[in-house]
């Protein structure tokens, strides 16, 4: 979590004129902006606490173009920051005031769809639903399904490993791709995984899936279809107490359940969706969960029946069924719509993105109602329980003083709640700036050195998205997490932020 906002880095008008004649002599003129008007749009991505404006913008249309704008960073030794469609959450995509902002929104290409072996090739610009969308007259779909689908797009999917609403059944992005083409910081493709389940040497696929825009920048991605279910059936279930739908969650899970999605909201997200969506929740419970079926119809009829009795006998008051797919569809609508729908009930919300063990899940949603008392700020929770990713809203006022850093600690706390209980800082957002400082909390010394010795094998000089994701031991020891030995660091060459 951030202590301070982003240094902003005032224009090197010289500079920034090199970079522009460097980067339009291979795009035309108008892909390549620099004009205040021009760039501003860019100065942040979902994440709207902390802003910079960029150097430069430049909009590749083609994969040379993307190899050609990083080969020209390289040489010039000009920081880059890919971007795709800025729905991201962490601040994974926050520009460089003397870098480059790489936007891959062109690149926006299906290149092929192969219904024999199930696979699509695209390009990053792709939004994530096109794909579903393309593939739905082969009877095929992207399993992969974040609640900002409609928008968000697919290389920022890989680069964050997104997950979504049915990722307990079907897995984040990582599981669900099957080769990538990516370009170096030097302006090289390098081509990662295969066909085949498995391939020789070291498993690059996985480990540039989450990358965050530090190893490499994605041009195309080959995703995996599945086939559309034959049925699917939603429960909805409403109970008197958040920690009773905690428990009901592991109780689905011990009876060997595993639902294609399974998703609580507690009553102040209920009560800001509902009249924004009309989903026929019930407002006047303390939460309630989505639990979903799908598969043939004798499948889905038996899972649904063992659903509602384990709802019922978990405590349930209130146990209702889609009766067909449109109200399928309404329910899903209302938690998809959940993070616009609170953005209602205040100028401001924070997002917080943490991962625990799912059973305790019912101690920690008490954990944060008390910690919502503490710094007097109101949070909204909702999070996929089956996989026990939370998503905690924190609601706040920037124009009132000392609230966004007050939401800063909550933050922080949560995360660091998450990390006590065994659980992560992140499970489909990244880190980026806004969690880096967990970062010191959850890895050590050691760790905190493999992961820099990664970055520098991809990136000697430091100059892809710089200062995200991974702290430097320096920050960590200004954070009070740990001592850097000896004053020194490795890799000393690695920009300091």
């Amino acid at each position: 979590m951030m202590n301070a906002p982003v240094q902003v880095i005032p224009v090197d008008f010289e500079r920034q004129r090199a970079v522009c004649a460097a980067l339009r002599a291979f795009m035309p003129e108008h892909n390549v902006l620099f004009d205040r008007e021009d760039v501003t749009p860019y100065e942040c991505d979902g994440l709207s606490a902390y802003r910079q404006v960029p150097m430069v913008v430049a909009l590749p249309e083609n994969e040379e173009q993307v190899c050609a704008v990083l080969e020209t960073c390289y040489e010039m030794r000009v920081p880059v920051v890919a971007r795709g469609a800025g729905t991201g959450l962490s601040g994974g995509a926050l520009p460089l005031g003397n870098g480059v902002l790489l936007s891959l929104a062109k690149l926006m290409k299906i290149i092929a769809i192969d219904p024999l072996a199930r696979t699509a090739r695209v390009q990053p610009g792709v939004r994530n639903l096109f794909i579903s969308e393309a593939a739905a007259p082969m009877g095929l779909y992207y399993a992969p399904d974040p609640s900002s689908q409609i928008a968000c797009s697919i290389g920022g999917n890989v680069a964050e490993n997104s997950g979504g609403v049915h990722c307990l059944k079907y897995g984040l992005t990582v599981h669900n791709i099957l080769r990538l083409r990516v370009a170096t910081i030097e302006g090289e493709i390098i081509e990662l995984g295969g066909g085949g389940l498995d391939a020789a040497g070291y498993d690059l696929l996985a480990l540039m899936t989450g990358s965050e825009g530090l190893l490499g920048v994605i041009t195309e991605i080959t995703v995996k279809l599945l086939p559309r279910p034959e049925c699917a059936q939603v429960v909805l279930a409403a109970f008197d107490d958040v920690a009773t739908a905690g428990q009901a969650v592991a109780n689905v899970i011990a009876a060997g359940i595993i639902p294609a999605g399974m998703e609580m909201m507690d009553q102040p997200a209920i009560l800001a969706v509902e009249p924004f969506v009309n989903a026929g929740y019930p407002t006047d419970v303390a939460g309630i969960l989505l639990c979903e079926s799908d598969g043939t119809r004798e499948e889905v009829a038996d899972e649904i029946s063992r659903i509602e009795r384990i709802m019922e006998q978990s405590g349930a008051h209130i146990v209702r069924t889609s009766r067909d797919e449109a109200e399928r569809l309404k329910f899903w609508a209302g938690r998809k719509a959940a993070f616009p729908a609170v953005g209602r009930l205040s100028p401001d919300y924070y997002c917080i993105d943490g991962t625990i063990p799912r059973k305790r899940l019912a101690e920690v949603l008490r954990s944060i109602a008390m910690m919502g008392k503490k710094y007097d700020l109101r949070c909204a929770n909702v999070f996929h329980a089956g996989d026990g990713n939370l998503h905690p809203l924190i609601l706040y006022d920037a124009n009132e003083p000392g609230q966004l850093e007050r939401t800063e600690a909550f933050g922080a706390d949560i995360l660091r709640l998450c990390i006590d209980v065994g659980g992560t800082i992140t499970g489909e957002h990244g880190v980026g700036v806004e969690k880096i400082d967990s970062m010191c909390l959850q890895f050590s010394t050691t760790e905190l050195e493999a992961f820099h010795a990664l970055k520098h094998a991809f990136d000697e000089h430091g100059l892809l998205n710089p200062g995200k994701a991974v702290p430097t031991l320096r920050r960590c020891a200004e954070f009070g997490r740990m001592h850097v030995h000896s004053g020194a660091e490795k890799f000393p060459e690695l920009p300091r932020f």
